[in-house]
């Protein structure tokens, strides 16, 4: 087995004890301080003497597909070509789920490091995730949304609800997380990974505010798992896909600008198509709402004339065309609107109001997409070697798990 392995022009050194990547969806890094003011999450509390504490800057947008694949790729969406969600697939006419491996356009730090001779193991929260983060690799990838269907021959393993020992958890609870937790510590205790990846639900953050009683309890749910993992011998890099705001008014009311209603009556224009790639299979507890859209103009000349027309909507922050935001946020050009809007720190964007349903908003609206959740934490339990200066980002954690820890 060769020592080192490179992955999209990065060299990664093959670990000499367990390495454990850990994703938290939408962990805004005032959950962590939270928790551990309140004394309910000394593993995190410890990392600032035992570990390494940094920050970081998650892909754009600030959604769970893009980042996640930015995380196991070590490149942004520009390379690895996931930039949503959801997209508009122009081969087939149609706005489709990015959950398909076929839109993957590089290989996976994960996959590769099975083919260098590693034991590799993936568990996953929703399993639309599943077959992106496990392309091609030889090793375990099973979502705890579907344990109960896991199987030898297609996911490197099976009887997952017994051998974790808890029952199929629903996909909209904090327990579809702890079954994740849960898993990683009996791979660790039985089949001892040399790498592994966690990837949450940000079910909880979406409903509950950094400090709150539900989000201190679910940080320290994870806390305890962190801990026995430490305690297990691992190396453990800790990041998120992106941070989560409240997207209301002064009086709890969602802040929504309805982007394709208001592009509807304009009549100087070529009819326009309005697309949210925060959209996927589970939208109850945010109604298919965040921060960034994108704008695909009825006519060239329509582009313009658009941008004008938002960039002067109150709570719009940006609206970048498809030159400018591809070179900013390193999108692929061919997989995004004429136009990228972003919502404001507390706004999402929305098609028509008669297309999303807001009945499962049962709590104030909290949601991400924008820039205003791009900061997240980036944490070791072991002291790192120094590396070069460099504006880091969520998917430098692999580099420096591997090759720092």
């Amino acid at each position: 087995m060769n020592a080192s392995f490179i992955v999209n022009q990065r060299t990664y050194q093959l670990p000499s004890e367990p390495t454990i990547i850990v994703c938290i969806d939408g962990c805004e890094q005032e959950y962590i301080n939270q928790a551990v003011q309140a004394g309910v999450a000394p593993f995190f509390a410890s990392l600032g003497k035992t570990g390494t504490v940094l920050s970081a800057d998650c892909v754009m947008p600030s959604f769970t597909n893009p980042n996640n694949l930015s995380i196991v790729t070590g490149v942004p969406p520009s390379v690895h070509g996931i930039c949503g969600n959801f997209f508009f697939d122009p081969e087939q006419g149609a706005e489709v789920l990015m959950n398909d491996p076929k839109y993957l356009r590089a290989p996976t730090i994960l996959a590769s490091a099975a083919d260098a001779g590693m034991k590799v193991a993936v568990v996953t929260a929703k399993d639309k995730l599943r077959g992106l983060l496990g392309h091609r690799l030889s090793g375990i990838c099973f979502s705890a949304e579907k344990a109960d269907q896991a199987k030898l021959l297609d996911n490197g393993i099976d009887d997952v609800l017994r051998k974790v020992g808890l029952p199929l958890p629903s996909v909209y609870s904090a327990d579809l997380s702890e079954f994740v937790f849960a898993a990683g510590v009996m791979l660790l205790e039985t089949l001892r990974p040399d790498l592994m990846y966690l990837s949450t639900t940000d079910y909880v953050q979406h409903k509950h505010a950094p400090g709150s009683a539900g989000a201190n309890s679910f940080y320290a749910m994870m806390d305890r798992y962190l801990q026995r993992l430490d305690q297990l011998g691992a190396t453990i890099g800790i990041t998120a896909d992106h941070g989560m705001n409240a997207k209301t008014d002064a009086l709890g009311n969602p802040n929504i600008v309805f982007l394709q209603d208001i592009l509807d009556r304009e009549t100087g224009i070529a009819p326009a198509r309005v697309l949210l790639p925060i959209t996927d299979p589970y939208v109850v507890h945010h109604g298919a709402l965040g921060s960034y859209a994108t704008v695909y103009a009825g006519t060239p000349h329509d582009v313009a004339v658009i941008a004008h027309i938002l960039q002067g909507i109150a709570g719009v922050e940006n609206v970048l065309d498809r030159a400018t935001a591809s070179h900013r946020f390193e999108l692929p050009a061919d997989r995004i609107g004429d136009l990228v809007i972003l919502g404001d720190r507390l706004t999402v964007l929305g098609t028509s109001a008669s297309k999303h349903d807001l009945s499962g908003l049962t709590v104030p609206l909290r949601s991400h997409g924008g820039l205003s959740e791009q900061r997240v934490p980036l944490l070791f339990n072991r002291v790192l070697k120094p590396f070069k200066a460099r504006a880091l980002r969520n998917f430098d954690i692999l580099d420096l798990a591997l090759n720092c820890a």
